[in-house]
């Protein structure tokens, strides 16, 4: 295999319920990313987004890695790894300075962030992501580059994603147990919205939902920035549950005939149509069993109707109302079920798509559904080489909220004064 310059290089590294992604990708001439390599196998230690098994989840991630570094000829030392268990918080800090109407300098900028770096107390969460967002100037906010301006009072909203400690540091060791370096863990909601929303969502408001196999993350994001999120112990897989326990199958059928014969959406047909759930054998007295599609999707849509339940209610938690926040995308594996745009659209009263990744070079098509955003979108926030307030490293950096913490209420007020 070939080596290259660990700086040439960006590989992903998704861990998830249902399996185990790597991709590997380089920046072109053009400043496109090329994807050179992927890998998937499937994740049998991971529960609700939250390792259970160290020793099957890192099986699964070396060979994941393996298998993407075969397909690209290289081999790799280090990964950008994705973080989607439950117990993501979203928080704001506001720091303000006082100028005196004269020009905003680059050195004005540095002694705003220091100060926003001081902001944040090490104490209590694990911070993952501590970056500007916007800037404002004598009140008014949304301003991106404020240098060369002149300004009375110059401040910066800081946004703050943290989470439990204890899952971080599993996740960051599971990596390294893989004799692989974790160059940082990437809150998901931040990574998938990168890859699957446009420009002009981010800014006008969307909200973004991914359906994973054991989780689901809502993410509000407004004025170009995530201002909110929250999580949901529910994925795919219940779906699945449901089929192999209403049936009588195994899970791994179960999975299968979701996939090949589920739907969120019933037709009159489906009353006539049949799915074999199990095969007739000769060496054992049991008989072939068929149910009507019917009676499948009678069970699938049963669990979505309490799924999209939850997702309207964290979207009213998240005040995602109005008549702006209308665009709802929908990704992640649980996505990737015929017909939930309609279904979804239909149980929340809202616009609904389904994001893929997107803006990607050489993206096999077997990895181009909504299952892979975030491994996408761990790629796209490698390259985008974002400024980080933290001041010590991922897995040892809190957060608290502490005198000069704005909540995050404010946030969503100062983005959505923008559109």
């Amino acid at each position: 295999m070939a080596k290259l310059a660990p700086d040439e290089l960006i590989t992903a590294l998704d861990i998830g319920s249902s399996k185990v992604s790597a991709m590997i990708a380089q920046k072109g001439d053009g400043g496109e990313l090329v994807v050179l390599g992927t890998g998937q196998r499937e994740s049998r230690g991971v529960k609700r987004g939250y390792i259970a098994d160290m020793d099957a989840t890192e099986v699964a991630v070396r060979e994941a890695v393996e298998q993407a570094e075969r397909i690209a000829g290289l081999n790799i030392e280090n990964v950008w790894a994705g973080f989607s268990s439950g117990g993501l918080v979203s928080d704001e800090a506001f720091i303000e300075d006082e100028l005196g109407g004269q020009r905003i300098e680059q050195g004005d900028i540095d002694a705003l962030l220091q100060e926003a770096r001081r902001a944040i107390d090490p104490a209590g969460r694990m911070v993952l992501h501590a970056q500007p967002a916007l800037y404002t100037l004598d009140g008014l906010t949304g301003v991106k580059k404020p240098i060369g301006l002149h300004a009375d009072k110059l401040g910066v909203h800081v946004h703050v994603i943290a989470a439990d400690g204890s899952p971080v540091r599993n996740l960051d060791l599971c990596v390294r147990s893989a004799h692989l370096e974790v160059k940082s863990i990437i809150a998901s909601p931040v990574a998938t919205g990168l890859s699957c929303l446009t420009n002009e969502e981010r800014d006008l408001g969307v909200a973004l939902v991914e359906m994973g196999a054991g989780i689901t993350n809502v993410s509000l994001f407004a004025g170009s920035m995530l201002v909110g999120l929250k999580s949901i112990p529910i994925g795919g897989a219940d779906i699945t549950d449901d089929i192999a326990s209403a049936f009588g199958t195994t899970r791994l059928q179960a999975e299968r005939i979701k996939c090949f014969h589920g739907s969120a959406n019933a037709s009159p047909r489906d009353n006539h149509e049949m799915v074999t759930i199990r095969e007739r054998t000769e060496d054992e007295e049991s008989e072939a069993l068929q149910i009507t599609k019917a009676a499948l999707i009678a069970v699938i849509r049963q669990r979505l109707e309490h799924w999209t339940t939850e997702i309207q209610k964290a979207l009213k938690e998240l005040r995602f109302e109005g008549p702006v926040a209308r665009q709802v995308v929908l990704t992640g594996g649980g996505a990737e079920l015929k017909g939930i745009a309609d279904y979804t659209q239909q149980a929340l009263g809202r616009s609904v798509r389904v994001g893929r990744p997107r803006g990607l070079t050489g993206l096999p098509e077997a990895h181009a559904g909504p299952g892979f955003s975030t491994l996408a979108g761990l790629a796209f926030f490698a390259a985008s080489d974002p400024i980080d307030l933290r001041a010590i490293a991922p897995r040892q950096q809190v957060v608290a909220r502490q005198k000069g913490l704005r909540g995050i209420a404010r946030l969503i007020q100062a983005a959505k004064a923008n559109y």
